[in-house]
């Protein structure tokens, strides 16, 4: 492995390990087992580290998506709860990369397009909607921006206990279920 992956490796392992207070360059360089200069020689500042570490956040999470999708069922509805439980097991299970992954002066930054690593799994959440949802006079992209909304704050609030908290829930399951219904309208199985 070349150094600038070891070092977008050993930073996401720190930044999931001990949140991103603990993410600096000389930290990773000490982890990584090299001087502390030497991350400036891939990575000329601390957001060009951080927005590498995202994309691989990017990477992994559309890759976990497209697994779950490959092997799962075929109703759209069906499929959007499939895509909604892996954004969440990814949010609980990488806490601080999901966390680093929306941050806006990352995406904004331009630093590795990672907007052309973000907006692919949007528009799959909304070709899902677009399939599932029924008729409305809202279009399919603000549907599934309003759902994505939903599970993003159902991550925030699960990762830091407060819907435990405050709903007794001890798996997001219910909470995911009752996100797509808001959204979506009952699934097509629950009517009559």
């Amino acid at each position: 492995m070349d150094l600038r992956a070891r070092l977008v490796e050993v930073g996401g392992e720190l930044l999931d390990s001990e949140g991103l207070g603990a993410l600096s360059l000389r930290e990773i360089a000490r982890r990584a087992g090299v001087s502390h200069g030497a991350p400036r020689r891939h990575f000329p500042t601390h957001l060009e580290l951080l927005s590498a570490i995202a994309r691989e956040g990017f990477t992994d999470l559309a890759a976990r998506a497209e697994a779950a999708l490959a092997t799962g069922p075929a109703a759209p509805r069906a499929r959007l709860g499939v895509l909604a439980r892996v954004y969440l097991d990814f949010a609980v299970e990488r806490r601080g990369r999901y966390e680093l992954m929306f941050r806006h002066d990352i995406l904004e930054s331009g630093h590795l397009r990672l907007r052309e690593k973000s907006l692919p799994l949007f528009r799959l959440l909304t070709d899902l909607v677009a399939q599932a949802a029924p008729p409305s006079s809202s279009p399919p992209e603000i549907v599934a921006g309003a759902l994505w909304a939903s599970l993003h704050g159902l991550a925030e609030l699960w990762n830091w206990g407060s819907l435990t908290l405050a709903t007794g829930a001890t798996d997001p399951g219910a909470l995911l279920e009752a996100a797509l219904t808001a959204h979506l309208g009952p699934a097509p199985e629950a009517t009559t």
